[in-house]
């Protein structure tokens, strides 16, 4: 680059005065350039690398803290009673750019990330309790269904938690028995700031002389196309985007899993469920009405289930009425729901 530059300086000056000069350097040093950069390799590296903590520490509660003892609901805050050290993933990745793949003037950039993720058990409250139902990071909902995470309701035959029984060794790992707690394995703390959240939980202590007696329900609503369904189903509301139909606790994978949980939980002693299937009248005339399923809406495309009652599909049916720009009910549950 630096040859040819001058070369074509001289040559330049020499043919066109200055203005010759000036173009020769340049149109030199490109020359150069280009010859540099084929005997050279000319590939370049280039290295990002992300924050990494400089301890993986964890701070731990103090002894002494009192074990709170709940009736009925409660959002409780809880005692880091159990933790490992923060667990360090280093993920490096490299990209090439400039040139093919296999050519060795692309240049290569390489970034470094560090992930972190912590196990830690927390301690709630004064056990048994009933359920174990939303919990907060930060103050914002904490979607379950994506973490590890398992619930002691603080029963007196509890046993160790496995993930800690792991670590501690086969008998050095106490039950906690008679303290209701959750463990969190491995929980990803890249939108925590890489440190542990703040975590409180929502926590229930049922009162059982009613609760034990009940020995049957009404599933409801009966007016829901997919509330009935186990799986998830969403739907499609723009180009590539959707939203769930059938999911709207973070606590379980589908409404219905949830509530069947919650039921579990508060009424341990039920043996039948009785389900509510709506159909429609066309007319309040007994002597005209046609009894007949409906849907919300005749235009609603949805994923991981089809809406299908009496071999009907959801274009061969009528709509439910709507009110304000929003159906007024919801739909016939879906047979296969069913």
């Amino acid at each position: 680059t630096l040859l040819l530059g001058a070369a074509g300086s001289v040559i330049g000056g020499a043919l066109f005065g200055p203005i010759g000069a000036i173009a020769g350097r340049a149109l030199g040093a490109l020359g150069g350039a280009m010859i540099d950069q084929t005997l050279l390799g000319g590939s370049r590296t280039t290295t990002t690398t992300g924050s990494r903590l400089a301890s993986l520490d964890v701070m731990t509660s103090s002894p002494g803290a009192s074990v709170p003892r709940i009736y009925g609901r409660a959002r409780l805050g809880g005692q880091v009673i159990w933790a490992t050290q923060l667990e360090e993933v280093v993920s490096v990745q490299t990209t090439r750019a400039g040139g093919k793949s296999t050519s060795q003037s692309a240049q290569k950039t390489t970034t470094i990330s560090y992930l972190y993720y912590a196990s830690f058990a927390l301690a709630l409250c004064e056990g048994p309790i009933s359920r174990i139902g939303r919990i907060w990071a930060d103050g914002k909902p904490l979607d379950l269904t994506a973490v590890t995470l398992r619930t002691y309701l603080g029963t007196p035959d509890q046993p160790p938690d496995p993930w800690i029984e792991a670590k501690q060794g086969a008998g050095n790992t106490p039950a906690y028995r008679g303290l209701a707690y959750v463990v969190f394995e491995r929980l990803p703390l890249a939108n925590f700031g890489n440190r542990l959240p703040q975590i409180t939980v929502a926590a229930q202590r049922s009162i059982r002389q009613l609760e034990a007696q009940i020995r049957a329900v009404t599933l409801i609503p009966g007016a829901t196309e997919f509330g009935y369904e186990p799986r998830l189903v969403q739907k499609v509301v723009g180009a590539g985007a959707y939203a769930p139909e059938n999911r709207h606790a973070a606590s379980a994978g589908t409404d219905l899993a949830a509530s069947l949980d919650q039921l579990q939980a508060q009424c341990p002693n039920v043996r039948r469920v009785s389900l509510v299937v709506t159909w429609f009248g066309s007319d309040l005339r007994a002597g005209v009405c046609r009894v007949e399923p409906k849907v919300e809406r005749a235009d609603k495309w949805t994923a991981g289930a089809e809406w299908v009652v009496a071999g009907l599909p959801r274009s061969d049916v009528v709509t439910v009425s709507w009110i304000g720009g929003a159906a007024a009910y919801g739909g016939t549950p879906s047979d296969e729901s069913v």
